[in-house]
């Protein structure tokens, strides 16, 4: 017998190794220090949100990390997947991308600034939006949200947002805190964030 049928034998005898999660070593080598400035602090317009991720029993997750995604102002990525073209920003520092790890307290904060609307696929528009990941332990994959802005009229035909039931869209949108956007993340339980599979 050969090693390699050997080890394949042995695979077969005790099975697969269970997956793993995504925790609890996303600390040690995912966050960075300008991690959660998607635009420098000072940035006409910027504004912070912050909010907290909730686990299914409804603790504050210490150990999650939230990573945004979105357009520059103009609806607009400096990105070659982008089927418009790529475009640099009118924003100096813009980079789109944000990364935040939850405290100890389980909060996390992005600096940015609002997004333009976007063209859906079928010609629609979509709403001024941030797409939305978070990793954390006891999750085997990443799930997947937006943060739509409040008061903002392109909500109403949205159509993300329309196709989600009215009564979870709230889950959806921050809300107004002082001069700053609140939106916590809830992993399960009552209140549950809507997640898109993706």
């Amino acid at each position: 017998m050969t090693s390699d049928q050997s080890v394949a034998t042995g695979a077969g005898r005790l099975g697969v190794t269970p997956s793993q999660t995504v925790g609890p070593y996303l600390h040690i080598g995912l966050p960075w220090d300008d991690g959660p400035y998607v635009v420098p602090e000072g940035t006409p317009g910027a504004v912070w949100i912050t909010g907290t991720v909730y686990d299914g029993a409804g603790q504050a997750m210490p150990d999650a990390l939230v990573e945004t995604w979105q357009a520059d102002p103009d609806g607009r990525f400096d990105h070659p997947d982008d089927p418009r073209g790529a475009v640099p920003s009118s924003v100096a520092g813009f980079r789109g991308f944000g990364r935040s790890a939850t405290d100890a307290t389980g909060r996390y904060r992005i600096l940015t600034v609002k997004p333009g609307a976007l063209p859906s696929p079928d010609g629609a528009t979509e709403a001024p939006h941030i797409d939305v990941t978070v990793l954390g332990r006891g999750m085997l994959d990443r799930v997947v949200t937006r943060i739509y802005f409040p008061d903002e009229e392109a909500n109403a035909a949205d159509p993300v947002l329309s196709a989600v039931p009215a009564d979870r869209r709230g889950t959806l949108v921050a809300e107004r805190d002082s001069d700053a956007l609140r939106f916590d993340i809830r992993i399960q339980g009552d209140s549950e964030t809507v997640f898109f599979a993706v």
